[in-house]
């Protein structure tokens, strides 16, 4: 029986660096060749050169090289195999930290997002969910249940709560189209939010579901956004397999 051919070798061109940065070389390295990945321009399965031909092709040292690479395994981008070499395992999605939907997101990183439906009710709103939409216990909402896809892997497992007269929502709409999106075109629009980020390991029924390991690592966000009146349109509590997704912040000095 003959063999599978061995992985595409992917020559990457030179990457620019400046010596003069306070970003150590390594990281400015890594940070180009992970914008290569994102953008599909190094394809998912390629094997990267040998750290002496991947040094003198980025005009670096095979220590800054070999760090640059470590660096980039170690974010579950690429993956060493005994006789195979280095090679792209997954563009892993970064999610900048602002008030937009991950489908969104997802349709502008051309990330081919895929929405599956697994729930679709209105229920009694429990006391986080009253809380957080700031209307009394027990009152109705519409419940959601969503498993995001990217390019055709399972991202996130997505639960929404939304005050039960904002809207009525179909699965049909929910499975085409982003929440915000749906909201946006209600005339609701999320201005507002409060957002917290943590991470956890996945439950037995979360694994399955995300195709993750039992005690895989997830990163969690949980969400209260509100339009420019001060209403609380909806209540997110979200679940992203930390292997495929990050989020992104920028900081300033105030």
């Amino acid at each position: 029986m003959a063999s599978d051919p061995a992985p595409a070798r992917a020559a990457v061109r030179p990457v620019e660096v400046d010596r003069t940065s306070p970003v150590p070389l390594y990281f400015q390295v890594a940070s180009r060749l992970q914008e290569l990945i994102e953008q599909g321009e190094i394809g998912v399965g390629a094997r990267i050169e040998n750290e002496v031909d991947l040094a003198e092709r980025l005009g670096v040292s095979r220590p800054t090289t070999r760090r640059a690479i470590q660096y980039l395994v170690e974010r579950g981008m690429l993956v060493r195999k005994r006789g195979v070499g280095t090679q792209v395992v997954h563009p892993k999605v970064r999610r900048p930290v602002e008030l937009s939907s991950l489908y969104d997101d997802l349709v502008s990183a051309d990330r081919k997002p895929r929405t599956e439906v697994l729930d679709l009710r209105v229920i009694a709103a429990p006391a986080e969910v009253a809380e957080a939409l700031e209307v009394p216990l027990g009152a109705e909402v519409t419940w959601i249940e969503r498993l995001r896809y990217a390019g055709g892997e399972p991202l996130a497992l997505m639960h929404n709560a939304i005050p039960v007269d904002l809207i009525r929502l179909e699965a049909a709409d929910l499975a085409a189209y982003g929440l915000y999106e749906l909201l946006r075109r209600a005339g609701f629009v999320p201005r507002i939010a409060t957002q917290v980020i943590g991470a956890r390991s996945a439950s037995a029924a979360e694994a399955r579901t995300l195709q993750e390991k039992r005690g895989a690592s997830l990163l969690t966000m949980t969400r209260t956004a509100w339009d420019a009146g001060g209403r609380a349109l909806e209540y997110g509590s979200h679940v992203y397999r930390a292997s495929r997704y990050s989020f992104e912040l920028n900081l300033s000095a105030g």
